[in-house]
């Protein structure tokens, strides 16, 4: 059963730059949803995890901005989670007037020349936060037709199935979380798109060989501990396409993605969420 933590979070005093901080936060923490509003956020971990209180508690507790926090965890037996989006959160979305996001229950939907359907369940990755359509930004700017794609963390698959509609191929798309894979693996066939799947994390990266484009729209940690992989596994001349950060993040981020041989070509911010396009020397 996909059974879930509910972990509600009222912050004193509550801004945007707040939520979305601690949102980052909580991410690098193992959650993977996040509803905010204007006291706080609600955020979402699988039960698996352990007690999402403590680790809600943990994750903020050396919060940069001084804030107090109220934290109150709540038991989510897995459900239709398409309803509690749909409800809640997820409404279509046009990305710079070229790309139309939406689910399957959704009726009146705006045309687009990429209509990319999403039922995102639990997984990340629906266009609606930053990272996510600035993602989606660059990818509308690349000239990727015929060129191979990896995408790491590829949560809902969003990104690979649009590099997908843009002529990709092969795409290949790496998920470390068992729902989230099987998500993509629905999503993938909705859109009718060729995407290979692959249940697993960045080692996964050593047996796929060399990518004229690799994307991971993940987190900090998980981006520095893993750009090494990265950067071996795309081509030289490649495009590497980084978010799930925030501007302060860059100089660390850029540090490492130097010593791979990879320099910034691009970046995208909103909201202080940034998207990095960084190239591999030859």
């Amino acid at each position: 059963m996909n059974d879930y933590y509910s972990v509600r979070v009222d912050a004193t005093p509550c801004s945007e730059d707040i939520t979305d901080l601690a949102a980052a936060c909580l991410a690098d923490a193992g959650f993977e949803s996040f509803e905010p509003d204007a006291s706080g956020l609600t955020a979402y971990i699988p039960v698996a995890a352990g007690d999402a209180a403590a680790i809600a508690r943990e994750a903020l507790a050396d919060f940069p901005i001084d804030t107090l926090f109220d934290i109150k965890s709540t038991f989510v037996a897995g459900q239709d989670w398409n309803e509690e989006w749909e409800k809640h959160y997820f409404k279509p979305i046009v990305i710079d007037g070229r790309c139309v996001i939406h689910s399957s229950f959704h009726t009146d939907v705006p045309r687009a020349e990429f209509d990319i359907v999403i039922d995102p369940k639990m997984a990340f990755g629906t266009g609606h936060h930053d990272t996510t359509s600035q993602m989606v930004r660059h990818i509308l700017a690349l000239d990727i037709a015929g060129r191979s794609v990896i995408d790491v963390g590829t949560g809902t698959g969003i990104l690979g199935i649009l590099a997908a509609m843009r002529g990709a191929g092969p795409v290949t798309g790496i998920e470390i979380d068992l729902p989230a894979y099987e998500n993509a693996l629905e999503n993938v066939a909705l859109n009718r798109v060729q995407m290979n799947l692959v249940h697993g994390d960045a080692s996964a990266l050593a047996g796929l060989g060399q990518a004229d484009f690799l994307f991971a729209n993940i987190n900090r940690n998980i981006i520095l501990g893993d750009i090494d992989r990265y950067a071996a596994a795309l081509r030289p001349g490649g495009t590497m396409l980084l978010s799930g950060f925030y501007d302060d993040d860059i100089p660390m981020i850029e540090e490492a993605a130097a010593r791979h041989g990879l320099e910034e070509s691009s970046r995208l911010v909103r909201n202080r969420w940034t998207a990095l396009a960084l190239v591999k020397r030859h």
